[in-house]
């Protein structure tokens, strides 16, 4: 199957926002969410600014939320998140339910160093030099059409939660699996399964090459593919060498999309999830180094305010494109819905659609 690019129309946010006050916007905003009541429902990823997820209906990870959407009766789902995220609410949402993405521009830099293209032409070298021994696997922070890619060729998607459990399954099913479009948190959970790095290779789209370290390319197990996302990729042991020496009494907790050699050094490694709790259930007194996005762990140091949390990053940034997702974007997105418009609306359509949604499902319901 030829899986095409999606293309959504962009349009442009009017001027008047741009020139509107936050408090008129917030009482437009609030307005509006009256009027609709079940009409509509807001999602908010944990990465979104305060004066976004302030008015989410559900706050949470990329999967979780589209799962949750899919259980609403909103007629308009207002996808505060990136445009994969949006991708997979429309996937599992019902052909009623309309899905806007306030900004178009939402877009995620790891999604986007996978496409359709490019997977194909890896899937067509890559099974040449190993035969039928491969399983795809994707990340859920991927393209719809990656996700199609891998659910049509009998593969699964993987949260950060759950990467461990989706890796020994995909290795029941074959002797090889690629992993798309993260290499380390590929990478991470191949090391905790016990997988040496002699036996990955690291496939290039660009050089369209295998990257390995290994003997042979017959002892291979495990191919990743050259993505990373731009924000965790920007920790680095050179920070964790400085919290320990600045601060020895410090747990260092990382997101594994980190690098390897990050992840192996910090005291915890796990998904978004997994470090809010963490930062919850941690006793008052406790201190932390957080390697994750930074408007998430602005918001762990607001509501944790007995506990002493740091970025592991200082100089980290806030994930540019999730804070395209504004006060003015989002109040523009509101009024367009409570008009009946469509604008920014996100359609899968129906092919990338079906196949993306057997992807989803062998990790919903089959798998885990």
């Amino acid at each position: 199957m030829n899986l095409a690019t999606l293309f959504t129309t962009h349009h442009q946010l009017p001027e008047k926002y741009q020139q509107m006050g936050n408090e008129e916007m917030i009482a437009r905003i609030r307005t509006i969410k009256g009027q609709m009541g079940d009409d509509l429902f807001i999602p908010g990823h944990h990465y979104q600014k305060d004066e976004v997820i302030q008015f989410a209906d559900a706050s949470g990870d990329s999967l979780q939320l589209a799962q949750v959407s899919a259980k609403q009766k909103a007629k308009y789902i207002v996808f505060c998140g990136v445009h994969f995220m949006a991708e997979t609410a429309d996937i599992l949402t019902n052909d009623d339910q309309k899905v806007i993405l306030p900004d178009m521009r939402a877009g995620c830099s790891m999604a986007d160093m996978a496409n359709d293209k490019q997977t194909e032409e890896a899937w067509e070298e890559l099974t040449d030099l190993f035969g039928e021994t491969i399983l795809p696997l994707t990340y859920v922070n991927s393209t719809a059409a990656i996700k199609a890619f891998v659910g049509q060729h009998g593969g699964a998607t993987v949260t950060s939660s759950n990467a461990k459990q989706m890796v020994q399954w995909a290795f029941k099913q074959k002797q090889r699996l690629l992993f798309l479009p993260d290499q380390h948190l590929g990478r991470n959970t191949a090391v905790e399964l016990g997988v040496p790095l002699e036996e990955m290779a690291v496939w290039d789209p660009i050089a369209r090459k295998l990257e390995f370290e290994g003997d042979s390319e017959e002892q291979i197990r495990v191919i990743l593919w050259k993505g990373h996302c731009s924000v965790h990729e920007n920790f680095t042991t050179k920070n964790i060498e400085q919290v320990r020496k600045d601060h020895s009494d410090m747990t260092i907790i990382v997101h594994p999309e980190c690098r390897y050699e990050v992840v192996q050094q910090a005291d915890l490694a796990g998904s978004t999830k997994y470090i809010i709790e963490k930062i919850e259930q941690a006793p008052a007194g406790s201190k932390w180094a957080i390697g994750t996005e930074m408007n998430l762990v602005n918001r762990l140091i607001n509501n944790h305010q007995d506990k002493t949390i740091i970025s592991l990053n200082p100089f980290m940034c806030p994930c540019l494109t999730m804070n395209r997702i504004d006060l003015p974007h989002l109040t523009w997105a509101l009024e367009e819905v409570s008009e009946g418009k469509n604008t920014n609306q996100i359609t899968v359509p129906n092919e990338i659609t079906q196949n993306a949604n057997q992807a989803l499902n062998r990790m919903l319901h089959g798998m885990i």
